[in-house]
């Protein structure tokens, strides 16, 4: 940001062009600076008028028409300390619903249950796990006049009996439903009326009716004022409650900035304040409507966890249960770099659960292999990094597709997501520890390593927790991307290869392997990752399968260190607020590599949930370099030593030595017994760990043929190489400010942040 300036629309949150799409600039006013020692600074500026921030000169300002002005200084000694006390301020967000880290497919959009089920059905043809549909504006009706825009009620024509095929889909498919609503509502409506008589509506004045908008896209008429808790309240439990109790999962607020609004609009705005204008309201308008469904759902007794998907929003909206989405984003790399960037500036702005319209919202004129090949670009990125996994566009011509199976390169495309599912237990496990201690889900590098200087200019390494760094990609043609990796012990997600790195950049990591797109994926010396089994039977996270088998064992992956390290496994019900007072089920999962011996402790689980099983196997796969292994105990007795995959597989316990990795597994044991693994080496441990060069795969990011996928156990192990980059800045300011401008200044070129 420095030698920039941060202009915000004319009242501040506002749809902007940007690259053949539409996207979100809304304000979250938190800035970091860093120094060294304790001189590490975040300042929140707890101000909802708009404001524009100049790093151009010196000093710096912010200029802004709140009076008064109030900001908060934070001071700490990292950037994780100063994040936790920021959200500390605004708030932590809830765990989302576990199906939300699941595949959600939408367009704008589907006209009828057949077409959703068209899409469904080949989806489940070509064994892709999914967990929803999204629903556009068609679901009420669309808006052709007359427009149906605000009525919140089921176009029974073209979407008969709702609650009955919503349970269907729960039942037999295990799919969920999330409902585009908007606060506009169309003055040919009973909606309107009802709303504008008891005063619901934005007005023209304190004592006027509604202010009316002229003919727009959607229809002519008003917008809700969310500044009234009473019509919020009658909104939600006239229009929403409905669609809650027959099971709707979650709700998507769209054109929240708000898109459009009347000049002279009069709102009942915050209490106590007399302020009722635009300026002072607009800002507040997304986070309003996200409070108005939490309490709605708090006040009609719904157990359920509110999930909601907003376009835009302000400083808080992380806890009521939002999750937000950059907007109608154009179908281009251009977009795909910026919307990465700007993900960045998301979780250090509090917004832990993040995505775009994969593929692009605005496809132009791009089509055929160009096309292809950006999708599967965009939905690997997405498969790691967003929540939800959400391809969308727009569909009104019936001829364009988002669907994962039919569009891009589709071998890649199920691999990515079904890596996204195996690594489930690890992420909502971090949506766990977001909700209790705001550690962030998805922070860039520089959040956990900001003494390393060269991290402060990466905004494309992003990290799954502390322990899993991604290399993004974001350009075209691309079959390999040099990766840094901060000083330390790095174990190459797919290969197994250990890496020694004292800061250094791997040239030339592939991104394209055995006919599949992938992004570089690297564990760090003492991660522990719990997965999820994920193969052609899986069809959602909660574990339904196409077979009716069930595969409920806890999948523990681990890079053994010196240092000893844990993670905590969090499980609950995935749908309820219960694990708020207590629902929740921990398990420490824990490591350490002494001499010969490297242990692993599965401790005895605490806690427990409706629906919770007692018993499961534990399998863990434990990298390895060189090391011959002697034996593998399970509380001090031998496991049965295997010879290869197969048998491994057919075994209900026992250890094997892959080739990068040792395998072993406990058999079905209660959850509440502690178990203690311990992995006996031929010898002490390597000293060094060395790589050799790997060549960059000779292929496109859209193979024309795909070999099959070989077994993940057994894939062999391509190399990279490193060289030295020295550090070259001792200390430097990062500004992570009012983040959801996607402009040309945030386009990443090789990973630096370019303005």
């Amino acid at each position: 940001w420095v030698g920039s300036r941060r202009t915000p629309g004319i009242v501040g949150n506002e749809m902007q062009g940007f690259s053949g799409g539409a996207v979100g600039n809304a304000q979250f006013p938190v800035l970091y600076a860093l120094g060294s020692g304790m001189d590490n600074v975040a300042l929140f500026v707890d101000v909802v008028y708009k404001q524009e921030w100049d790093f151009t000169g010196a000093p710096w300002t912010m200029t802004t028409s709140a009076d008064p002005l109030r900001w908060y200084v934070l001071t700490g000694p990292d950037l994780p300390d100063l994040r936790s006390d920021y959200l500390e301020l605004t708030g932590r967000p809830p765990v989302p619903p576990k199906p939300l880290f699941g595949l959600w497919v939408s367009e704008y959009g589907y006209d009828d249950w057949a077409e959703l089920d068209a899409k469904r059905q080949t989806l489940d043809e070509n064994q892709f796990p999914q967990d929803g549909f999204v629903l556009d504006l068609q679901w009420f009706g669309g808006i052709q006049t007359p427009s149906q825009m605000g009525s919140l009620s089921w176009d029974l024509d073209n979407f008969p009996d709702p609650a009955g095929k919503i349970a269907e889909l729960q039942t037999e498919e295990g799919l969920e439903l999330v409902l585009i609503e908007e606060s506009y509502v169309d003055k040919g409506l009973s909606n309107f009326g009802r709303m504008a008589s008891q005063s619901y509506l934005v007005k023209s004045c304190e004592t006027c009716g509604p202010a009316t908008l002229p003919p727009m896209w959607w229809g002519s008429g008003g917008m809700v004022d969310w500044t009234n808790e009473a019509g919020a309240a009658v909104w939600h439990d006239t229009n929403r409650q409905p669609l809650v109790d027959i099971g709707v999962l979650g709700h998507w607020t769209d054109l929240g900035e708000p898109e459009m609004f009347a000049p002279n609009s009069w709102y009942v705005g915050l209490p106590g304040l007399n302020l009722h204008d635009q300026p002072a309201n607009h800002n507040l308008y997304n986070l309003l409507w996200a409070q108005s469904i939490a309490q709605g759902y708090e006040r009609n007794g719904v157990a359920q966890r509110p999930s909601i998907l907003s376009r835009s929003g302000i400083t808080g909206i992380q806890r009521y249960g939002a999750a937000m989405w950059s907007a109608d984003i154009g179908s281009n790399f251009d977009s795909l770099a910026a919307h990465m960037n700007a993900q960045m500036h998301m979780s250090f702005s509090g917004v832990d659960y993040f995505g775009a319209d994969i593929g692009g919202f605005h496809r132009g004129n791009i089509g055929g292999a160009d096309l292809d090949e950006l999708y599967t670009v965009w939905f690997a990125n997405g498969a790691l990094l967003d929540v939800p996994v959400r391809p969308h566009t727009e569909n009104l011509c019936n001829c364009k597709e988002t669907a994962p199976d039919r569009i891009g390169d589709v071998a890649s495309n199920l691999a990515n997501i079904r890596l996204r599912y195996s690594l489930s237990p690890y992420l909502y496990s971090l949506a766990h520890r977001a909700y209790l201690a705001g550690e962030p889900v998805t922070p860039p590098l520089v959040f956990y390593f900001q003494a390393d200087a060269n991290t402060r200019q990466l905004g494309d390494h992003k990290m799954l927790g502390a322990d899993v760094l991604v290399r993004t990609v974001t350009e075209p043609g691309v079959t390999a991307v040099p990766v840094y990796l901060p000083p330390g012990q790095w174990v190459d997600f797919y290969s197994g290869v250990w890496l020694n790195s004292s800061g250094e950049w791997l040239e030339d990591v592939p991104v394209v392997a055995f006919g599949l797109f992938r992004l570089p994926l690297f564990l760090r010396a003492g991660a522990i990752v719990p997965r999820m089994a994920v193969d052609e039977q899986t069809m959602n996270l909660a574990g339904l399968r196409r077979d009716g088998s069930v595969r409920d064992e806890l999948i523990v992956q681990i890079v053994p260190a010196a240092e000893a390290s844990a993670f905590t496994l969090y499980e609950d019900d995935g749908r309820t607020t219960a694990y708020q007072s207590g629902a929740v089920r921990t398990t420490e999962l824990s490591q350490q590599w002494t001499g010969s011996d490297i242990t692993i402790s599965i401790a005895a689980a605490e806690g427990t949930f409706d629906g919770a099983i007692t018993e499961r196997n534990n399998v863990l796969e434990v990298a390895l370099n060189d090391e011959a292994v002697e034996a593998v105990l399970l509380d001090g007795a031998a496991l049965p030593a295997l010879t290869n995959q197969a048998d491994f597989d057919a075994a209900e316990s026992g250890w094997f030595r892959g080739a990068t990795a040792v395998y072993a597994k406990s058999g079905r044991q209660p959850i509440d017994a502690a178990k203690e693994f311990t992995v006996q080496l031929v010898g002490e441990p390597a000293a060094e760990v060395t790589s050799t060069p790997a060549p960059a795969a000779e292929a496109t990011a859209v193979p024309a043929e795909v070999p099959p996928t070989p077994a993940p156990l057994e894939t062999p192990a391509p190399t990279s190489s490193s060289t030295s980059l020295p550090g070259w800045v001792a200390w430097a300011a990062n500004i992570l400010v009012v983040v959801l401008v996607i402009a040309a200044s945030y386009l990443l070129q090789r990973g630096k942040l370019t303005g």
